[in-house]
């Protein structure tokens, strides 16, 4: 593969990862706290959906639009969320905004889970159902348009899926390990990385696209090709963490201590 196959696997893979995670913490909470049988037909109606939703949406983009065009749009939407994943790592590197707390989630989701009442024995329990596929098919919906998004528009959709497949086999396993939510996966990390990845291919693919406005309608070259990727990448980084330094909160300056007034 090349480096811009190997940017794509690594993309999908660490954004997957990220968005399982997150679903995982719901999927655990509702499961422990009520219904096991309720959350799994919620986990599998999401994944049903999804599937569905991933076909639709795949082969209207790949058909639909012509390659500068279909460049463009996907080149915007991973801009989109390759900016919204960094203006939260920003914040939250800056201390303007909360580290994400997969514990503290998982508390929160228990806590509401058990105020929902009680569960039957029989039948099926429609708050852990609901709120099951509501997490995961949220969830999963970001990873599908990153899939798609990465697979057409590199022209390998293998590659995307694939790593996609690994990023949710690996959270599932390790989550049936711990049995718990995946608390120490360094999450806000992991969605730095993903949204400098996201921007730096975004950044590429719109510019190319926006070859649709030329006479000729074809896409434009980056000089160097493949290799303004990481260049690009690069740029984001340095960006941010200017923008970093920029918004960090300065430390509270310490009170001067009062002199004592005893004994005068």
């Amino acid at each position: 593969m090349n480096a811009a196959a190997w940017g794509l696997g690594a993309a999908v893979l660490l954004a997957s990862i990220v968005e399982m995670v997150e679903a995982l913490t719901i999927v655990m909470a509702m499961g422990m706290t009520r219904s096991w049988r309720s959350t799994l037909m919620g986990v599998a109606a999401a994944l049903v959906a999804l599937a569905a939703f991933t076909a639709a949406a795949g082969y209207a983009l790949a058909t639909w639009l012509p390659e500068a065009a279909l460049q463009l749009a996907i080149g915007g939407l991973l801009l989109i969320f390759g900016l919204q994943w960094l203006r939260k790592a920003i914040l939250r590197s800056s201390g303007r905004k909360a580290m994400h707390d997969e514990d503290q989630i998982f508390a929160e989701e228990v806590a509401v889970a058990k105020q929902a009442g009680t569960v039957k024995a029989a039948g099926l329990d429609w708050f852990s159902f609901m709120i099951s596929f509501k997490g995961v098919f949220l969830e999963g919906v970001e990873v599908v348009f990153i899939v798609i998004t990465f697979g057409l528009s590199a022209g390998n959709m293998p590659v995307a899926i694939g790593a996609a497949v690994i990023g949710v086999l690996l959270v599932l396993v390790v989550g049936i390990a711990v049995r718990g939510p995946l608390s120490k996966v360094p999450e806000n990390t992991l969605k730095y990385g993903v949204g400098l990845l996201l921007a730096g291919f975004g950044t590429y693919w719109a510019v190319e696209g926006l070859g649709i406005f030329t006479e000729s309608r074809q896409s434009l070259d980056w000089p160097g090709a493949d290799l303004a990727i990481l260049v690009l990448i690069a740029a984001w980084f340095g960006l941010s963490r200017l923008l970093v330094r920029t918004l960090r909160r300065p430390a509270p300056a310490k009170s001067a201590p009062v002199p004592s007034t005893s004994g005068s």
